[in-house]
């Protein structure tokens, strides 16, 4: 668990610090311009991304107690 723990908080860190490159990788393909993701989205994959790092840290803390 301690693993996975890490991979969640660096894959959060990553969404909160580079929300338009994880566009880029994951939706400008959908997107008909592909120009650059919306405030909406940067805002809610940062969003997602906390919500990664806190998931990520329980599991580390759960996993050592």
């Amino acid at each position: 668990m301690l693993v996975v723990g890490m991979f969640l908080v660096g894959f959060g860190l990553f969404m909160i610090l580079k929300p338009t490159l994880f566009w880029v990788i994951t939706e400008s393909w959908k997107s008909n311009d592909g120009t650059e993701p919306s405030d909406f989205y940067i805002n809610s994959t940062r969003f997602g991304g906390v919500m990664f790092v806190l998931g990520g840290f329980s599991g580390m803390i759960g996993s050592i107690l």
